[in-house]
């Protein structure tokens, strides 16, 4: 991010931090829930400390490596294509700086899909 406007590099950090948060919270979902039957008595302790270590383990560990690496600009990139973040609500600067790596994880999820269809 060497010559990228101040004002673009904020955008990127506080949309980071924003796509961090919601991918966080969904894969919060289902242990928010484990948590739930845990206490109505529908899981046991050791399989309730299992659920929070496979979460650790799987969904934590993939969110903290995504988004701490220093490539902010294909974070959310890749949150505005997947849907985590609503294309509608980025600033439009941002969306041109992006142009580029948006092509690539649009190009991706093309690929995907017709591969997979």
């Amino acid at each position: 991010m060497g010559d990228v406007p101040k004002r673009v590099k904020r955008l990127l950090r506080e949309q980071s931090a924003m796509a961090h948060e919601e991918e966080l919270r969904r894969a919060l979902v289902p242990l928010a829930e484990a948590f739930g039957r845990w206490a109505q008595g529908e899981v046991g302790s050791g399989e309730l400390t299992e659920i929070i270590h496979k979460f650790h383990q799987g969904p934590a560990r993939d969110l903290f490596r995504r988004y701490n690496d220093s490539h902010p600009e294909m974070q959310v990139a890749h949150a505005i294509v997947t849907g985590v973040l609503d294309r509608a609500n980025i600033p439009g600067e941002l969306l041109e700086h992006l142009a580029r790596a948006l092509s690539f994880y649009e190009a991706e999820q093309a690929s995907s899909g017709a591969s997979s269809a």
